[in-house]
Order: C-alpha cells, then structure tokens, then sequence
C-alpha cells in the first residue's frame, strides 16, 4: 500500500478537527446575540460585523474540511472493499473446483459482494463519523460549563439520560439477534437465487412464491425478525428521541429562576440561545455515536463471513514439480469421500487410461462415474492411493500446466454473457481467428454461426439470442478443440441433444478426441461400445471392465445394463 496507509488516519484527524470546529461559528453567533442584546442600540463600536464574518468563514473551512475527510475516507474504504473482493477471488481460484459444487451461488454472491459493502460503508461514512461525533460532544460539554455552569448543568441532566438510553440498546449482548438478522438475510438472498432459477418450473405447473416452500419460509423469517428487532427498540428508541431533544424542558425553568434571582437577563438569554443553538449538534453526533456499535458489528460479521467462506484449504502446492512428458492417465487404490460423508463415493479405484486411447466409465446414477473423472484434473485430492498423469503425481504437478492438459466437456454447459468469439476463445486466448473458425468447423457449429445476426461477434443474450442445449454444447465443443488439450474428459456431455444434435455432437467429438487420452461418461451405452475400454463402476468399484464385446460375453453387469437400455430406446407410448 505504501503512501495510501495514511489515508484513513488523515480523514480520522480530519474528521475530529471538523467537529471541533462545526462548534466555533455557534460560538460568534452567540457573541453577536449577547452584543446585540447588551449594545443599547449603538452598534458602530461594537465587532458585531467581524464576528459574522468570521462564523461564515469558520463555517466554509468546516464544509472544505469534512468534503476533504470524506475524500480520503471514500478512497480508502474503496481500496479496502476492492482487496477484499480482490483478496476474496483469489483464494476461491486456489481451492479445489470440486468445492463450487458444494456452495450456493446466492449466498457466495451476497458474501462477497453485499458483504464487502458492509466495510465500504463503516470506513467511508461510519468511522471518519464516529470521530467527528465523539469529539464534538466533548467540546460541546466543556463550552456548556464554561458559558454558564448552572444552565450547562441543567442542559446535561437529559444528555446523561440520552447517554444511559443509548448504553443499553449498544449492549454487546444484543449482536445475538445482529447475527440472526444477518443470517436470515443471506438464507433469503440465496434462496432467491434459487426460485429465480426454478421460474419456468413454477410458472408451468402454475405454482407461487408460497409453493416455493423454502423461499417462502426465509421471506416470512426475514419479516418475522425484522418486526421483532422493530418492537424490541420501540420503547428505549423512544425514550432516547425524547431524552435528547429535552433541552428545553430544564433550560427555560432554570434560566427563568436565575433571571428571577437576580441574573442579567440579557447575559442569561444569550447564554439560552446558545445553548438551543447547540442542542441539535448533540442529537446529530449521538445518533452517530450510536450506530457505532451496529455498524461495527456488521463490518465485522461481513469479514467473518468472508473469511468462512475462503477458509477451504486451497490444493496443496508440491515444493518441488514436476513435468509430464506423456499423457496416460492411472490411479491406483484411488479412494475418495466427500467432506462430511459417511462413507467414499469411490474406493480403491485401479484403472489406467492409456495415451491416445478411449476409456468409457459407465453404471448407474451415482455410482461413482463423475466423481472419479473429476478426481484427474484435482478437483478434489484423493484421499488414498495416487493419480498419476504420464507417470507423476497429479498433486506434484504445477495446477496451471495441469488445467491446460485437461478438457472439459460436461452435460451442464455454460455459456458465458459475451459474444461467441470470447466463449469460444476461453479455450485459448491467444488463438487467432483462423484458428477460431477452424474450431467451428471441426466442432460443427458453422451453421449456428451462420445465422446469427453478427455471427461470432453475436452477444450471448443480446437481442434475443439464445441457443439450445444442443447448440451451447457444439460452442463447448469449439472451445475444447481450440485448447487442443492432450487429455480430454467428456461427462455426459449428449445428456440433453436432440438426435439431430447428437448426430453432430459425435461428429465433433471424433475431431476432438482424435489422438488423445479419453475418459468418457455416458449412459446412452450406444455412445461408448466403440470405446477401447467399458469400466463399469458400482456403488464406488469397478465392477468389470473390458471391450464391449468382451463385457457381451461375459453376460453379467454390462449385459444386463445394455438389454435394459436397448428396452428404453425400443419404448413407445
């Protein structure tokens, strides 16, 4: 950071100087009052004009200072909310990929964006603030006494009671409920996120936001919260509005006493201005003063969280690496469970996927299949045995040189809101148009390209264009054509293709896996009996594994799946 640290200190002394002076044009004001009243209507010998000037002077100095403290509170609070995005995105780069799977896209978003917010707010408004609030008060107090103790006495007795008010709602005791609220809010927001994405879902069966259970019952919690924190405050809120704003109440009696015993009416009603003049300066930097203690909370709530959600180990990083020179794919007594299990999704894997070679992993819906084929680009670490790509240790291998040797092909694809160039080119940024469009055409996609309205350079979303399933999945393609990675892993990746689209989907799957190291998930078994290698996982094993001809014979696990599927295909209403 360097020269920028003292940016929030500066606006801190910025700030605390600017409520010191916020007092001194009350100040001549109340010399020009106490001259006015005490001048016997001759003011040409009095400083009447130059206290007036002064209290204008004083006061544009005082608007340039606090405009110069929220400078520098502002750059700061924006420096500090960008590192912690910043800081935040870099941690998630470094953990497993597997832990996006386990996380809600809702609550990660408000965490990291509504969350920072929370820091950007107490540095730029909150605490430059609080110094300003905390001095004033303390000059102001000390200016009561001094001008007149006995009115400054009355003026204090509703202060002390709007600061014992003030004492108990700032009570550390009541972050308990803080914490809930905040909880609530983020359950909300990430249940949001899944109604929205259920929509079409809810519209087809005609349902609402009541039949969204869980969205339902986060909103009514939310509500619930809100009007119990609104009347568990409405009584000592009140009591501190009334406290504050009571000056008038002791301070017209008592200066009425005084004038009656003798005081100098125009001393003692001067002195009274003053002291009204004032009094809204204290109810302004109470209240700020008050909300201190929340906003401190949530500033440190919104770090907590933060930090939970980045706690993930990232991928331990080997000290010494090493470089594959070849590109077959084996593990070896590979055991994995996921975190909080009860038992492995996989155990004690033996499988080798020699270069250039075809190996399909087939078996029921979690079985294990997914699990193993995202276990060789480390989405997660094995929990035993080893995984070894050309002969070293995926865990010794540097992670960037890893993902480029690894493509990806799964069922869910994704498109990301910008032209079909950039999507295509997040394979290889560095490739050029030429090569680009030679990946469309090896991908089948030239067709697609041709009819949109700007063809590559067409906007994902833009003037309504969107793409099927199947089309997003040759655009996948293409990209992993362009990457021209040594290894690719297909994950169901026909799962939603019309048969038109399946027909070229495999067109371009022979482009892209031609000459490589392939593991291939599939249940269209149609897909995979040309495969030099069936592996048929079972309840996390290898269950046999072979050619398709091979598993044939055999007549056990892989025949019995085939005639099923041969059944389904044969189906007919």
């Amino acid at each position: 950071m360097g020269g920028r640290k003292p940016l929030l200190p500066c606006s801190v002394v910025l700030s605390a100087v600017n409520g010191l002076l916020s007092l001194v044009p009350f100040i001549f004001l109340w010399l020009v009052v106490r001259t006015l009243l005490t001048a016997d209507g001759n003011l040409a010998d009095t400083p009447v004009w130059d206290y007036a000037i002064a209290a204008f002077v004083v006061s544009v100095a005082n608007v340039l200072l606090y405009f110069a403290a929220l400078m520098l509170s502002h750059l700061s609070a924006f420096r500090i909310e960008t590192n912690m995005r910043r800081t935040a995105m870099e941690r998630l780069m470094r953990v497993p990929l597997g832990f996006f799977d386990t996380q809600n896209t809702g609550r990660m978003r408000k965490i990291i964006d509504e969350d920072s917010s929370q820091t950007h707010t107490f540095v730029a408004h909150i605490l430059p603030d609080v110094a300003g609030s905390v001095v004033a008060p303390i000059g102001i107090i000390v200016l009561l006494l001094a001008v007149d103790w006995q009115l400054g006495i009355a003026a204090m007795v509703p202060i002390v009671c709007a600061f014992g008010i003030m004492g108990y709602m700032m009570n550390p005791k009541n972050n308990d409920f803080q914490r809930m609220y905040l909880d609530a809010q983020e359950k909300m927001s990430a249940e949001a996120v899944e109604y929205v994405r259920g929509i079409p879902v809810v519209k087809v069966f005609q349902q609402t936001v009541f039949s969204f259970k869980r969205f339902h019952d986060s909103i009514i919690n939310y509500r619930d919260l809100v009007i119990r924190y609104t009347l568990l405050w409405r009584t000592p809120m009140s009591a501190y509005t009334i406290a504050i704003n009571a000056f008038a109440f002791l301070l017209v009696p008592t200066g009425i006493i005084l004038i009656g015993h003798g005081g100098e009416t125009a001393i003692i009603v001067s002195d009274m201005v003053l002291y009204v003049l004032i009094a809204p300066i204290i109810a302004a930097n109470v209240m700020k003063a008050m909300h201190l203690s929340q906003n401190l909370f949530l500033a440190n709530e919104a770090v907590d969280r933060l930090e939970k959600l980045t706690a993930t180990l990232p991928l331990s990083e080997s000290s010494k690496l090493e470089k594959a020179t070849a590109f077959d794919v084996s593990l070896r007594n590979v055991s994995f469970r996921y975190e909080a299990a009860e038992r492995d999704a996989v155990s004690h894997i033996d499988l080798d996927i020699p270069q250039g070679k075809t190996v399909a992993l087939v078996g029921a819906s979690g079985s294990g299949k997914t699990t193993i084929a995202r276990l060789i680009p480390r989405f997660w670490d094995v929990r035993e045995g080893s995984l070894k790509i050309g002969g070293v240790d995926v865990r010794h291998m540097d992670k960037a040189t890893l993902m480029r040797n690894v493509s990806f092909v799964f069922q869910n694809t994704r498109l990301f809101k910008t032209s079909i160039l950039e999507n295509i080119r997040y394979g290889n940024p560095d490739a050029t148009i030429e090569q680009v469009n030679r990946a469309v055409d090896l991908s089948q996609s030239r067709e697609i390209i041709e009819r949109l309205p700007q063809g590559l350079n067409t906007v994902i979303g833009a003037e309504g264009t969107y793409l099927s399933g199947g089309e997003q999945q040759r655009i996948v393609l293409a990209r992993a054509i362009l990457k021209d990675a040594p290894i690719v892993v297909l994950d169901e990746a026909t799962a939603f293709a019309d048969p038109e689209n399946e027909h070229l989907i495999r067109q371009a799957f022979a482009h892209l896996t031609c000459g490589k190291t392939v593991l291939m998930i599939a249940h269209r078994l149609t897909t995979v009996q040309d495969a030099d290698n069936i592996v048929v996982v079972d309840n996390g094993r290898i269950a046999e594994q072979g050619t398709h001809q091979q598993l044939m014979e055999q007549a056990t696990l892989y025949y019995k799946m085939w005639n099923e599927y041969q059944k389904s295909v044969a189906w007919k209403l």
